[in-house]
């Protein structure tokens, strides 16, 4: 148990030479396919979170909004894949609907969870859903939800599947399965997961094109809080912030305070809910943590302590970036796929070739299938 990740490049992608770098797979990560329709068939679903622990409505439950597909393909669903979104994505974030309507089609019925504070605006303001603010600390609301979800597939397997901030929330949620089981949960798959937000902060911070595209979602956030509740929050000093990590610590020495504590700085928020202590400790579920050695938010360090253990593979590809993955002539998405690929399952060459086949059927030029069948 005390042997560490060596640094080895142990994973398999490798996409045509000129879109390896890291800047070119984050941004191809943005292209949908067509045929991607899997919003024409979901079912929103609001979930309560249990106590409010931000300490502004600790007698109301909390209210997160999630988006169920049923699985496309005939006969008894493979099981229920919940999948999490990034920090300021949601639900519809490219990456989650391209994902969910793969699984859907493969034989699984999907759940799309918004943390609070995140989703799309077509049914409710995701801001109105609960006073207080987002913090990546509240993992109780998340894993109340999360067993409300589980407890949907009934007998059938249950996955957790989550991206950056998502695959965050993913691991701690694998540790959190060793205290509190959830029903018949059977794997979880972390991908590109910041295990050190304080990292992951500085990294993106580092980037000029990183920290424009998440500062500037931040603050679409922020207004969007404070024009529903000018009376608790006052958010402007932070539009004068250049940095991420600076509109961090200001936020939290302003607004930090759970009703267990109250944060003094962004590390020791940071510190908080850092992922370490998931992947340190006694996993109970067989867990799978898929990088990129180039990813410009998630330094390819924060892996090299890692521990060995049974249940945890992880796997670090030369290339792929932010959440990309990419692939050109023809324009393919390969990070959706994954996954399924590490499920004990349906982890087979078949599986993958089916997989593979029905992505190619994505590509530009081609009809994506709509009967609920793979190819």
């Amino acid at each position: 148990m005390n042997k560490t990740w060596n640094g080895t490049i142990n994973g398999h992608f490798r996409p045509r030479r000129f879109v390896r770098g890291a800047a070119a797979q984050t941004m191809l990560a943005m292209w949908q396919p067509p045929g991607i329709d899997v919003t024409l068939d979901e079912q929103p679903l609001l979930l309560d979170g249990g106590q409010d622990r931000t300490g502004i409505d600790p007698e109301r439950p909390v209210c997160l909004l999630g988006y169920y597909n049923a699985s496309r393909r005939q006969g008894p669903s493979r099981g229920l894949v919940l999948v999490l979104h990034g920090w300021e994505g949601s639900s519809h974030s490219n990456y989650n609907l391209i994902q969910a309507q793969l699984l859907a089609e493969a034989g699984y019925d999907v759940f799309r969870l918004n943390l609070r504070d995140h989703g799309p605006h077509n049914l409710v303001n995701p801001y109105a859903l609960n006073r207080g603010l987002f913090l990546g600390t509240l993992i109780e609301e998340a894993a109340i939800a999360v067993r409300r979800v589980a407890e949907l597939a009934g007998e059938r397997p249950f996955y957790i599947v989550g991206a950056s901030m998502g695959g965050n929330f993913a691991l701690r949620l694998a540790l959190w399965h060793r205290q509190e089981p959830f029903p018949n949960l059977v794997k979880v798959v972390a991908m590109c997961p910041a295990i050190d937000p304080a990292s992951a902060t500085d990294a993106l911070d580092s980037h000029p094109a990183t920290r424009r595209y998440f500062r500037q979602r931040w603050l679409r956030s922020l207004r969007g809080k404070q024009a529903l509740y000018p009376d608790l929050y006052d958010f402007h000093p932070v539009e004068s912030m250049p940095l991420v990590r600076d509109m961090t610590d200001w936020l939290i020495r302003r607004y930090g305070h759970t009703l267990q504590q109250h944060f003094r700085s962004a590390d020791e928020y940071f510190a908080t809910y850092s992922a370490y202590a998931a992947v340190r400790g006694e996993l109970a579920v067989p867990t799978t943590i898929i990088a990129a050695a180039n990813d410009p938010v998630i330094p390819i360090k924060d892996f090299y302590d890692l521990p060995a253990h049974p249940l945890l593979k992880l796997e670090i590809h030369p290339t792929g970036g932010h959440c990309g993955f990419m692939d050109v002539l023809p324009m393919r998405h390969h990070m959706p796929q994954w996954p399924l690929w590490y499920n004990r399952h349906h982890g087979t060459a078949t599986a993958r070739t089916r997989l593979a086949a029905h992505l190619a059927c994505m590509a530009p030029g081609t009809a994506a299938q709509r009967d609920g069948r793979v190819v």
